[in-house]
């Protein structure tokens, strides 16, 4: 994938072609605003209920708040892909290195490449950094295979969540 730097900040691609639509999706990664969680907190509430409903921990409330509550424009990028809000994605500082938190794609572009075009994105700059990038990901959620995909290996696990890290370089950026 060709991602180049725009004199803007963004960055911008094209995602492997979708099963429906058969042509690549263009996106743009931007900064995101304090006016976005909103449409955060519901696209999160949309991606997460078939898990949560599942794990029986579903809240139409707290799981809008609970984005609400730590959501962090600075760290945060809204993902926008041909021209719309796609997703989003959130890389916070840690100690010795990033959590990777709130990624989230629109359930009509997940399974075309956009994730894992976006996620290639982050992790080259990570991995530039030399340091370590964490992430929990739910119980049987699908988005494990996405992550181990890319390098990402458990570290812990509980009956609810499933906490991974990809070392610098782990894992084929190619994919």
């Amino acid at each position: 994938m060709d991602t180049s730097a725009r004199a803007d900040g963004m960055r911008q691609g094209r995602a492997a072609p979708g099963i429906e639509s058969g042509r690549p999706v263009a996106w743009v990664l931007r900064s995101a605003e304090l006016a976005d969680v909103e449409a955060i907190a519901e696209l999160r509430a949309t991606v997460m209920r078939p898990d949560l409903e599942r794990l029986g921990r579903f809240d139409e409330h707290r799981v809008r708040q609970r984005l609400r509550d730590t959501f962090s424009p600075q760290h945060t990028l809204v993902i926008v892909a041909d021209g719309a809000f796609a997703g989003c994605v959130t890389l916070r500082p840690a100690e010795d290195g990033r959590w990777l938190e709130h990624f989230y794609l629109a359930p009509s572009l997940q399974g075309r490449g956009l994730g894992s075009a976006v996620l290639r994105t982050l992790l080259k700059r990570i991995d530039a950094d030399g340091v370590p990038v964490r992430l929990n990901v739910l119980q049987g959620s699908a988005a494990r295979r996405l992550y181990e995909r890319h390098g990402f290996t458990v570290e812990v696990q509980d009956p609810i969540d499933v906490y991974m890290v990809r070392r610098p370089g782990a894992g084929s950026l190619g994919t």
